[in-house]
């Protein structure tokens, strides 16, 4: 069986939106699929598509074959997970000493028995 990640057709008459799915080569654009791994919309600029990069490896290291418009997509998302993760790793270890700094600690009260 031949696999292929490819989009499939979804949305109104003039409003395209599609999804990307990993489906058998030999099934319809809109037919049976594998699995959803994303989703695009190309009336949005900008970031306009969201997928699952891991699956879609997963699924081209057991040797389903992307279109070309997936892979563009496959290679733009990557661009920007790896552009996101040095970001965020600063951004969590500030948060963190922030919260450290802005609780102070617990002082012993004296009681008298």
């Amino acid at each position: 069986m031949a696999v292929s990640i490819r989009l499939r057709r979804e949305g109104a008459k003039n409003r395209p939106y599609y999804k990307v799915v990993v489906a058998d080569s030999r099934s319809p654009r809109d037919g049976k699929f594998i699995e959803i791994i994303g989703t695009y919309d190309p009336k949005i600029s900008g970031h306009n598509s969201s997928l699952n990069v891991e699956r879609a490896e997963y699924w081209i290291g057991k040797g389903a074959q992307p279109s070309d418009t997936v892979r563009s997509l496959i290679k733009k998302n990557k661009k920007r997970a790896t552009a996101a993760q040095p970001l965020s790793q600063p951004e969590q270890e500030t948060s963190q000493s922030t919260q450290e700094e802005a609780v102070p600690p617990l002082a012993p009260t004296e009681s008298s028995s």
